[in-house]
């Protein structure tokens, strides 16, 4: 399976991290692609119409996105424990902190436009201001509802992944006051998969 990918994207990276966590990052061929809304890239483009990464290519030539698509799809392709859980009580906690994590993603990427890639004269501080809210209430959320024994499924990948872009972007400083956040994040960044998939690169518009 080909994977493309970017190397800055926090949605990208979930999928890679999970894909670590299933045991299936040795099938896919992870190819870096630079997207993003002023920069055309016409392979993306042609797969995906919102001319977005990620995408999976599957062996059988069908075309996915986005990463919740692409996750869930990579979950049924191995025997061991899944990320989705099947249980439903279990299945939709997860899948509400991956929601969370997605609304966090967008949050920052919407904060980190108004803060810095839009040019000077045309920023919003008012913007701005209003989605680092959201990041910030998403994160006291987190500190009194995150299972620091539980996991990781779905929902942590999606959250350590959406924060660590936080982190890396220095969007929003989501850990001093919350020590059980704190603690669940760091073992979470220690994990093998997430090591083997660094975020690194800058964004070209």
């Amino acid at each position: 399976m080909k994977l493309l990918y970017q190397t800055h994207s926090p949605y990208a990276r979930k999928v890679l991290v999970a894909a670590h966590e299933m045991g299936l990052q040795q099938r896919l061929s992870v190819v870096h692609h630079e997207t993003s809304p002023t920069r055309r890239n016409e392979a993306v483009w042609a797969l995906n119409p919102l001319g977005k990464v990620p995408v999976l290519i599957c062996d059988d030539g069908a075309v996915l996105f986005d990463s919740n698509v692409i996750c869930e799809y990579l979950d049924g392709m191995h025997p061991n424990t899944k990320l989705f859980p099947i249980e439903p009580g279990a299945r939709f906690r997860a899948l509400r902190m991956q929601a969370l994590a997605q609304g966090i993603a967008d949050a920052g990427i919407a904060a980190r436009w108004e803060g810095v890639r839009r040019p000077a004269q045309l920023r919003w501080p008012t913007m701005h201001d209003a989605q680092v809210e959201k990041i910030g209430q998403a994160c006291d959320f987190l500190e009194r509802e995150i299972d620091p024994h539980g996991g990781p499924d779905i929902g942590d990948i999606a959250l350590v992944t959406a924060l660590s872009w936080l982190e890396f972007r220095a969007v929003y400083a989501f850990l001093p006051g919350r020590p059980r956040l704190a603690a669940w994040y760091g073992a979470l960044c220690s994990r093998p998969s997430m090591l083997a998939t660094a975020l690194k690169g800058e964004t070209q518009d």
